[in-house]
């Protein structure tokens, strides 16, 4: 019906729900998808957490070095995936993570390196944010009895909502649409996540053109979710603290 008349509205008879019923039963979505939930959502928990503290340290501290320290930061964003992926993977098959057979392992063989790949990006955003921050309030929950950690935890985090919120939803979003990671580490069929599954349907099944269509809305419906709802934080965070005063 695709190729015959590509331009008809799906309405009467044309309504049909046969490519999602045999899209859930030949591949196993949901596994899929609890897969990159997983992976998307640590990478984006653990950036937020150690990108935010970095950015603390970075702008509030000052140490030797630390000058040279921000602009190793900025410079990392200047080498793409594909640069890396060999020595990173040896690096993981040396560690006995990635090829290992385990799938908590192998997912966690993509989780590092695409937490390393989205430090950079959310330390240079965060790092922009907290330096526009008024000092004084640090400064008197210090006087209070507070430590670093409780300054960065009660006084920043709080502060720089929409900035980490940002930081979190791209990283989800770059990590869930992360095909080339996932294709050197995810190798069997109980370790694929939702873009490393329309992979291999669209190899078997390339031109069964309404099943393909049917997973590709199943992988798109969940990102546009995700940014008509947190689109306002998306905006707040990458225009707050770009201007001061």
């Amino acid at each position: 019906m695709i190729m015959s008349d590509a331009f008809s509205l799906p309405l009467g008879k044309l309504f049909t729900t046969a490519n999602y019923t045999d899209a859930f039963s030949k591949m196993n979505i949901l596994n899929a998808y609890k897969n990159s939930i997983i992976i998307s959502g640590c990478v984006a928990a653990v950036v937020i957490l150690l990108a935010g503290m970095a950015s603390f340290a970075l702008v509030r501290y000052s140490f030797k070095g630390s000058k040279l320290l921000y602009n190793i930061v900025i410079a990392a964003m200047m080498f793409p995936v594909f640069s890396t992926i060999i020595p990173v993977f040896r690096m993981e098959f040396g560690w006995g993570i990635a090829g290992s057979g385990k799938t908590w392992m192998s997912l966690l063989s993509v989780i590092l390196p695409q937490i390393a790949g989205n430090m950079a990006f959310a330390i240079v955003v965060l790092t922009g944010y907290i330096r526009s921050l008024p000092i004084d309030l640090e400064e008197a929950a210090f006087m209070e009895g507070c430590n670093a950690y409780q300054i960065f935890f009660k006084v920043i985090m709080p502060l720089t909502k929409p900035s980490f919120a940002a930081v979190g939803i791209f990283s989800f979003l770059w990590s869930y649409n992360d095909l080339f990671t996932q294709q050197f580490f995810l190798r069997n069929k109980d370790e694929w996540a939702i873009t490393r599954l329309l992979l291999e349907i669209s190899s078997k099944e390339g031109t069964n053109y309404g099943l393909m269509a049917a997973v590709v809305t199943l992988v798109v419906v969940p990102l546009l979710i995700v940014y008509v709802c947190l689109q306002k934080y998306i905006v707040k965070g990458m225009t707050a603290g770009a201007v001061k005063g």
